[in-house]
């Protein structure tokens, strides 16, 4: 209660009594999709930053705020109020926002509960906030609009006292769904940037900061991210011109619209690099499986066939910090190597077991980041793709980082102690995580700097096992806003999401949907063992009914190539998952 006062106080200040203060830049919103509004809202003092010269954007708002902040935008509604005043039992009349909840209450705008409290410190659902701008100002859909599945993914999440508000406020303009404008999300907290926006929509003077892309609309095509792994492991798709045309061209046709290509893994890459070529003497992979890839360009290629049907390619770093231990670059940059406690290298992987050994190479190392950072700006300065996309490999095996590299620097950061024996000592799998972290930031300013469009994308393994295992703590990368798309390869089986996975997993898909586009990794199935299209056809349908903004299916080959059905029947199944052409959902695309 003390906390929730004293924050009541600040909020007071800097809501009701605008002009105490000049008009600072916020710093924390440079790269929020509501940045233009939440400006605009500032420097028309209706609302404020805090002292630090921060918004804090996903900060959730209070019943008390939100009438504050309503009071500063619509002072002509405050001049007209329609009902008598009320004191309500727990508002005092010290109570920092008791003349803006007085206000709002008088106006329209809110209204208490039967027990005849405001309840002012109870954080307010986005359905209420919109709801009460409804209210407030007087809106009713003109047009009778339906709200359908179509405009809303989860209509029946929408209670039916408000409907006919979110009626009105889709028809004006003024709901505002990000990323997902299919998601009104009506019982989530609304956060601080949701609400500007909710604001500058209703205000004359500032509609239209916010991108139409998020204002949902019935009359608009759903998006919907419909992406395929092509790999180079039990598939030739990537090795033959002609191959990967017809497969560019019959994805295109079943209206997928998304690949994700493989571009590095086994310690080379499959287009033609200088940053390899200048390292080892090796511009693309030398191996005789991949003999189809020498002289072409596989990704040029695939970009100008797949932009030609309208179809994002986002170049999958595979292999991320881990190479095999006897190729040529692992063997050159021993250097590079990072170790368990015990000394040894190796790094085993059922997943791995047929192949070649893999070592790891140090994440922290500058050397070893500049080298990613090199074969990701060759990617992003050479080609017009449409993101870049890692995986777990872009962290460490919890067992791993004990070299003296890394123990050196974790001693320079610990007064000389070092590292705890046990590898997965909650403070040195921190300390671990936050520099993967660090790199992660200077990769994507370094990306962004040079195409701004370009979206940093992932596909981890579900939370908390990518953090407990690979350091991966990819949910509070998504917080820090370093991914712009994530594709958990949760890979569930039957038609419902597996319930033996952890349920803290669910909730973290949930926050990340909510934030940024969340597609679901779906197995189509292994050379070994495909999966039918019926089990298909049922996990798209959950993927859907859960309101995620897509799926991934890994892999190409056995969407049809490799399946228990004909490939004719296969074909007609994705057709009837697929039924028309939809564009991807996105933060960065039009």
């Amino acid at each position: 209660m003390r906390r929730a006062w004293i924050l009541g106080l600040l909020i007071a200040v800097l809501t009701i009594a605008p002009s105490a203060f000049s008009q600072p830049k916020l710093t924390d919103i440079q790269n929020h999709w509501a940045r233009s509004c939440v400006e605009s809202l500032s420097q028309k003092s209706i609302i404020r930053g805090f002292p630090n010269n921060q918004f804090r954007p996903d900060d959730p708002v209070t019943r008390s705020q939100f009438a504050a902040m309503v009071v500063n935008a619509f002072p002509d509604q405050m001049s007209a109020p329609t009902r008598a005043p009320i004191q309500f039992r727990d508002v005092p009349a010290n109570f920092w926002a008791q003349d803006a909840i007085q206000k709002a209450y008088r106006s329209n705008f809110f209204s208490g509960f039967e027990d005849g409290t405001f309840r002012p410190n109870l954080e307010i659902p986005r359905v209420q906030a919109l709801t009460a701008l409804a209210n407030g100002l007087k809106l009713k859909p003109t047009n009778e609009i339906e709200l359908t599945n179509k405009t809303f993914a989860d209509l029946r999440d929408i209670p039916n006292y408000a409907k006919s508000a979110i009626a009105a406020t889709t028809e004006r303009k003024i709901a505002v769904n990000f990323p997902n404008v299919q998601r009104l999300n009506p019982n989530r907290t609304a956060t601080r940037g949701e609400i500007a926006a909710f604001l500058c929509q209703a205000r004359s003077d500032t509609k239209g900061l916010i991108s139409d892309r998020y204002l949902p609309n019935p009359e608009r095509q759903a998006r919907e991210i419909r992406g395929v792994w092509l790999t180079n492991i039990d598939s030739d798709v990537l090795f033959d011109q002609s191959k990967l045309s017809n497969a560019v061209n019959e994805l295109a046709r079943l209206n997928f619209n998304t690949l994700y290509p493989t571009v590095w893994n086994w310690g080379y890459t499959l287009y033609p690099s200088q940053v390899m070529k200048r390292d080892v003497g090796l511009a693309i992979d030398p191996r005789p499986v991949a003999a189809g890839l020498q002289n072409r360009d596989m990704l040029k290629e695939m970009i100008t066939e797949a932009h030609q049907k309208g179809m994002a390619v986002i170049p999958w770093f595979e292999f991320g910090f881990m190479a095999p231990k006897d190729s040529e670059l692992a063997q050159k940059h021993r250097d590079w190597w990072t170790q368990k406690r015990d000394g040894s290298t190796d790094y085993e992987s059922a997943a791995l077991d047929r192949v070649q050994i893999p070592v790891w190479f140090n994440p922290f190392k500058p050397e070893v980041q500049q080298f990613i950072l090199n074969l990701v700006t060759e990617v992003v300065d050479n080609y017009d793709v449409d993101g870049i996309q890692f995986d777990d490999h872009f962290g460490l095996p919890v067992a791993f980082g004990y070299d003296d590299y890394t123990v050196n620097l974790y001693k320079q950061e610990h007064n000389g102690k070092a590292p705890p024996d046990n590898a997965k000592d909650p403070e040195w799998s921190r300390w671990r995580s936050d520099k993967l972290q660090a790199f992660l930031a200077k990769l994507f300013q370094t990306v962004k700097a040079r195409k701004n469009k370009v979206l940093i994308s992932l596909s981890p393994l579900d939370l908390p096992y990518a953090y407990e295992n690979f350091l991966v703590d990819w949910d509070k990368w998504r917080q820090a806003g370093l991914i712009e798309e994530v594709i958990p390869q949760i890979y569930f089986q039957g038609q419902k999401f597996d319930d033996r996975i952890n349920p803290n997993t669910w909730k973290t898909l949930r926050a990340a949907r909510d934030h940024i586009p969340t597609a679901i990794g779906i197995l189509s199935g292994l050379s070994s063992t495909p999966r039918p299209i019926d089990e298909l056809q049922r996990q798209v349908k959950a993927v859907r009914d859960q309101g995620y903004a897509g799926m991934s299916f890994f892999f190409y080959e056995t969407l049809w190539n490799k399946s228990p059905e004909p490939i004719d029947q296969r074909k007609s199944g994705w057709q009837s998952i697929f039924k028309q052409k939809v564009q991807r959902v996105s933060l960065v695309n039009p």
